[in-house]
């Protein structure tokens, strides 16, 4: 029986192999295994690409945002506003700062519904943490000026999205702060936990530099209570790697994603991806209502799918009680989402035959 995973992360290619192991032998001889050379470079060149001033290394996405909102000088008192429909990082991070996170729902394109998110400022509000969800930037205009009209930060989780563009805008190159992941699952990803923060401001890449080392200056005197937050050089060197082949990542899951998108226009419902928006297909996302009895059809045919963040962010057991809030899309979507197999390398006739199963389940 054919068996395609959903996602594969062995490296099979002997040529990409041969360059990482380089890139680490490198690094083992030069021995400087934290905020090494590479690390700094991968900074910098991270933080061009997404057109910023700087680039501040850390040791995952969650610390990403953790630390972005602290350097804000968010905490308790104030009100972080976000999606309903994300990884529970996003909500962690807020709450661990001991702020309030304001859940609001999403639109059927699976992020921030602006109108929901202006209902929900009040005057507590410090800042707004869109997420990118599953390759596709949020709708922006109407969220900066949000931030504008009422003096807020905006923080940009891009966990999802590395290489997506709205209006012709890098996702990272708009918040004050934007937030990366770039663990192995991601399409720039490393071979472990990695993650990046990007911003323009001196003072806030400073803060960043102390919150990041246990809130030490010059590694020393502790000014700020925190944690050890680094990104480790082996990481960032094979993160340089793997950056050199992202533009025919982003490709291939776009030629992919074509393809599902031909074979299965009218049978499922997939978001729909504006004129203004480059998508880079973290995932490849279908809606159907009998989502759970689709995955195990065609699981039960040999294809691996994935039910991205099935829980809506405040229906989680930690955030039941705490933080009410009305989410009928974000609820629905998240029990329909199915992440269809999307990996760079899945071949022209694994798309049809993952195709033609889900048509026959659809068609009953």
């Amino acid at each position: 029986m054919t068996q395609i995973p959903y996602r594969d992360l062995r490296v099979r290619d002997p040529a990409l192999k041969a360059e990482l192991l380089a890139a680490v032998d490198q690094v083992l001889s030069h021995g400087r295994l934290l905020l090494g050379p590479e690390h700094d470079t991968l900074e910098a060149t991270l933080a061009a690409q997404c057109g910023r001033r700087f680039g501040v290394g850390v040791g995952s996405g969650s610390d990403a945002l953790f630390l972005g909102l602290r350097a804000l000088g968010i905490g308790p008192g104030d009100e972080v506003i976000t999606t309903a429909l994300s990884w529970i990082a996003t909500a962690n991070a807020i709450v661990m700062t001991g702020a309030t996170p304001v859940f609001v729902d999403v639109r059927d394109d699976f992020n921030l519904d602006p109108d929901r998110v202006e209902a929900a400022i009040t005057p507590r509000t410090r800042a707004l943490l869109p997420v990118h969800y599953t390759g596709q930037m949020c709708a922006m205009a109407p969220l900066l000026d949000q931030c504008a009209r009422h003096g807020l930060s905006l923080v940009e989780d891009a966990a999802q999205a590395f290489g997506a563009q709205w209006q012709g805008h890098v996702a990272g190159s708009l918040g004050r702060i934007a937030c990366f992941s770039m663990n192995p699952m991601k399409i720039l990803g490393a071979y472990g936990e990695a993650g990046m923060i990007l911003t323009d401001e001196p003072a806030l890449r400073d803060k960043l530099h102390c919150l990041r080392y246990n809130g030490t200056v010059n590694k020393e005197d502790c000014h700020i209570p925190s944690l050890n937050g680094r990104l480790d050089t082996l990481q960032a060197a094979m993160l340089l790697v793997n950056l050199r082949h992202l533009p025919e990542r982003i490709r291939e899951r776009r030629r992919i994603a074509a393809l599902y998108d031909a074979e299965l226009a009218g049978v499922v419902a997939t978001p729909p991806v504006g004129a203004e928006q480059f998508h880079t297909y973290y995932s490849y996302t279908i809606v159907h209502e009998r989502r759970d009895a689709l995955k195990a059809f065609l699981l039960e045919h040999g294809v691996e799918t994935k039910i991205q963040h099935p829980i809506p962010l405040p229906h989680h057991t930690a955030y039941r009680h705490r933080f009410a809030a009305e989410i009928p899309v974000a609820a629905r979507l998240a029990s329909q989402l199915l992440c269809l197999p999307n990996q760079e390398g899945l071949q022209d006739d694994e798309i049809a035959y993952i195709c033609r199963l889900v048509r026959q389940f659809v068609a009953g």
